[in-house]
């Protein structure tokens, strides 16, 4: 049998993929996009409120956006990052963003970069390669 990349993921057990992201279109693409491959989808709209939903729920990925008011993705995936120092651990990071240079993303701690609008290919090829499924 020949499985394409989203017959894989959806295959796996469901994931928990928490979005980071202040636009509401893209808050409904990203969920939209997840929710059809089967996976739970928690929504915050700033890094800030992405660090404290952290703090109380496990999750397997984050998609962030990169320009956010409050707490932009970049200094949330730092934050991220250096708790992860701390305590251990390594939670899978995909930037999303219509502007921000890739280099900058990943320098920044985040493990992949996609850019605006999400394609579903696109997003199941990245997961894959991020979370080794």
């Amino acid at each position: 049998m020949n499985l394409t990349p989203s017959t894989t993921l959806r295959r796996r057990a469901p994931l928990r993929v928490l979005v980071v992201e202040d636009a509401v279109i893209h808050q409904r693409l990203a969920s939209s996009l997840l929710q059809r491959q089967g996976h739970y989808v928690t929504v915050t709209e700033n890094g800030q409120q992405a660090l404290d939903m952290l703090e109380s729920e496990p999750f397997d990925l984050v998609l962030m956006d990169v320009e956010m008011p409050v707490m932009d993705g970049l200094t949330a995936a730092g934050a991220i990052r250096c708790r992860e120092s701390e305590r251990g651990g390594h939670l899978a990071i995909v930037a999303v963003t219509s502007s921000s240079d890739p280099a900058e993303c990943l320098a920044a701690g985040m493990d992949a970069y996609l850019p605006k609008p999400l394609r579903n290919d696109d997003l199941t090829q990245t997961m894959q390669q991020v979370l080794g499924v």
